[in-house]
């Protein structure tokens, strides 16, 4: 038997022959987190790899073919390193881990770096767009983003937001989007302001109180430290130590984008997000969000992130859904 690799000092990989692989993990915390409740991430990965996994104190035996444990052992690897930088192991990583590609699993390992950590729970990049797109959230006083559902367009925004509110950077959150499909014609909807947008924000409320709960996020509305806003209700303003982002942007036009733009202040952060494969618009071609990245592309200034279905990151078959549809599409073109 000979050592063939070491990772930390946590992890350490022999070659018993090409169908056999031991790996063991010194640190207990570690372990547990890979091997998960009842031994469920291991029998996952035994699933996934086609390779039969053997568990027994700190040790884990790995046989089947040559390739299968090379990806049994990348897969490990690169959990370890998750586990180490962000000190949880959650079930998409399972998935995550056993890419064949190897150079994209090392661009994640080094997105870990781009983490946001909320109340409830720690935020990781999944992609290296995402890392992208984290980094951009942190460092650029506009963001453009585009692509498809499931890609983190909003949930790592709002991450971003309301935990720059927490440490006080910014005084507001502001959640702003197009109120209905084809125009902003509140006023036949009942309610207050609040209660007639609250509808078109679900997916935005959603990642809010599942990144900082309900109770935090309800007092912070109640403050005004949050703010909820139709989109036509950001004309005349100026934004000043806010965090803004304008959500389902594909339903917005060239014109009221550049407006909700233009609004920006000192010390603000301003954030586009849509998907232009989902424009609700009766006339499709005034949805602004593309015309306004074409316009504003050359703006080093302002940061443009575009997405697709590899970022997705969500269940697995949102990515099978994409494609197929971005197929058939293509084939009515041709």
């Amino acid at each position: 038997m000979s050592e063939i690799s070491k990772l930390d000092q946590n992890l350490i990989i022999k070659k018993i022959d090409n169908e056999t692989l031991n790996l063991q993990i010194n640190d207990n915390e570690t372990l547990m987190a890979i091997v998960g409740q009842f031994d469920q991430n291991l029998k996952e990965l035994s699933r996934i790899t086609t390779t039969n996994i053997f568990f027994r104190g700190n040790s884990i035996t790995c046989k089947g073919k040559k390739e299968n444990i090379h990806i049994f052992c990348e897969a490990i690897k690169f959990l370890c390193n998750k586990y180490f930088l962000t000190n949880v192991i959650e079930k998409e990583d399972i998935m995550l881990s056993v890419k064949k590609n190897i150079e994209l699993k090392e661009s994640i390992v080094k997105s870990f770096k781009q983490l946001i950590k909320t109340p409830r729970k720690t935020v990781i990049a999944r992609s290296e767009r995402q890392s992208d797109y984290i980094k951009a959230l942190k460092e650029n006083d506009i963001i453009i983003s585009l692509g498809p559902a499931g890609t983190g367009k909003s949930f790592l925004a709002v991450s971003v937001g309301v935990t720059m509110l927490l440490e006080k950077k910014i005084e507001r959150v502001i959640l702003s989007r197009p109120a209905v499909e084809a125009g902003e014609k509140l006023g036949f909807l009942p309610g207050d302001m609040k209660e007639k947008v609250d509808p078109y924000l679900r997916p935005l409320y959603d990642a809010l109180y599942e990144l900082f709960g309900a109770e935090k996020i309800v007092k912070k509305i109640e403050s005004g430290e949050i703010e909820i806003a139709p989109l036509a209700f950001m004309r005349g303003r100026t934004l000043k130590n806010c965090f803004a982002i304008l959500d389902e942007a594909q339903n917005a036009t060239e014109t009221q984008i550049k407006m909700f733009l233009t609004r920006i202040g000192e010390n603000s952060k301003l954030i586009v997000n849509g998907d232009p494969s989902q424009i609700d618009l009766i006339n499709k071609s005034q949805s602004g969000l593309i015309k306004s990245k074409n316009i504003l592309k050359n703006i080093k200034e302002i940061k443009i992130v575009e997405f697709d279905h590899n970022d997705v990151v969500r269940h697995p078959l949102v990515s099978k859904i994409i494609r197929a549809y971005q197929k058939k599409s293509t084939d009515d073109q041709n």
